[in-house]
């Protein structure tokens, strides 16, 4: 009996991280995340690297980005749907002026196997 309810709760859990609206935790890149979608997490994981290369406090990091605490934590837990592009240069330009944001464009080769 006990299994079966630890079980429920593990579904529960599973069907509470997995909705679309979920606030908690960091969320990875999609399988097959678009250029965007890998800059804007590597933007994120940059400020991240900020704060705690710096040991910064949430509430010190709020006062040198002049953002609400729940836009930092879309950042901190790389929540990138919930934050835009512009928003996370703005953010970078603050914590590590002088600096310059370069977008370095190359294409990726995928190997195909050849089955004979």
């Amino acid at each position: 009996m006990k299994q079966n309810n630890q079980k429920k709760t593990f579904k529960e859990y599973l069907a509470e991280i997995e909705d679309p609206n979920y606030q908690g935790g960091s969320w990875a890149l999609p399988e097959n995340p678009t250029p965007l979608e890998k800059a804007k997490y590597e933007l994120c994981e940059k400020i991240l690297g900020y704060q705690e290369d710096n040991n910064l406090s949430d509430k010190e990091l709020r006062q040198k980005t002049g953002l609400s605490q729940e836009k930092l934590e879309d950042i901190l837990f790389t929540r990138i749907e919930k934050v835009n592009s512009d928003e996370l240069i703005n953010v970078a330009s603050k914590l590590f002026a002088p600096c310059q944001v370069e977008i370095i464009i190359k294409e990726e080769k995928s190997i195909h196997a050849r089955v004979v």
